[in-house]
């Protein structure tokens, strides 16, 4: 058997006030070979230096994809991340965003339970999971609609979380869901990248975690990115309304 090599994703964009802190906690994680990539969208408050500077800290461990003259796009920069990771030797990545809204040390769970899954998922919507006590109602309620939205409309079942960022997969199931069926640039990357795994047929296992709200720096989460993403998921439910699990890539 190959020498277990998990990897972390993290895509960036203006997270210069976090990029040093999340990049240090996870590099104090007691994983072994972890590595790390921040792929930076060129973001143009420094973040691509801060990364720079990272990897020559941690050399051979942190890592940086810089786009730059690129459409940036939350899916772009994860399927460069993904392929990455994927030609560098992972046999594992975890993927989460910069801002402490996932938290490092849940890193060890979801990777350890990948043991009995193809994909872990980081829940906020199963017993035990949680999101921060100062969420107001609005904010909680649009949360909890957007994922039981995109449930109904693409019929998933028995996964609450579908539109939770915060995962862990095999490096077979991202081969065998074939990177180049991901079309979603947005915030509904996270829900095609849900319903290609759930109807392909891997068993998606949820984990709970407690979401609180960023620790610095803005949100990129606007109305207007919301909207979009709802009216998207029409697109990738037709899109992938014929895979079944003979349509997975063969290794």
């Amino acid at each position: 058997m190959s020498k277990a090599m998990p990897w972390v994703v993290i895509p960036t964009y203006n997270e210069a006030d976090n990029i040093r802190a999340m990049g240090e906690a996870l590099m104090a994680l007691p994983v072994p070979d972890l590595h790390l990539l921040f792929v930076d969208d060129d973001s143009p408050d420094g973040t691509g230096a801060l990364g720079d500077a990272l990897a020559a800290a941690y050399p051979d461990r942190v890592h940086i994809l810089h786009r730059v003259n690129r459409p940036r796009g939350l899916g772009r920069a994860y399927v460069a991340g993904f392929r990455y990771a994927l030609e560098a030797g992972a046999t594992a990545i975890v993927q989460m965003d910069c801002d402490f809204s996932h938290q490092p040390q849940d890193v060890p769970r979801l990777l350890a339970a990948l043991a009995e899954a193809d994909l872990v998922i980081g829940s906020r919507y199963v017993p035990g999971g949680a999101v921060d006590p100062d969420w107001g109602f609005n904010r909680r309620l649009l949360s909890w609609w957007a994922n039981v939205y995109a449930r109904t409309i693409l019929g998933i079942r028995g996964v609450r979380d579908v539109t939770g960022g915060f995962r862990a997969w095999r490096r077979a199931t991202l081969e065998g869901m074939a990177l180049e069926r991901i079309r979603s640039q947005g915030y509904v990357f996270q829900v095609e990248m849900t319903y290609v795994a759930w109807r392909l047929g891997y068993h998606i296992v949820e984990l709970p975690i407690f979401f609180p709200d960023r620790r610095k720096g803005a949100s990129k989460m606007s109305i207007p990115v919301k909207v979009e993403a709802a009216l998207r998921v029409w697109e990738v439910r037709w899109r992938h309304r014929a895979l079944h699990p003979s349509s997975r890539r063969e290794p």
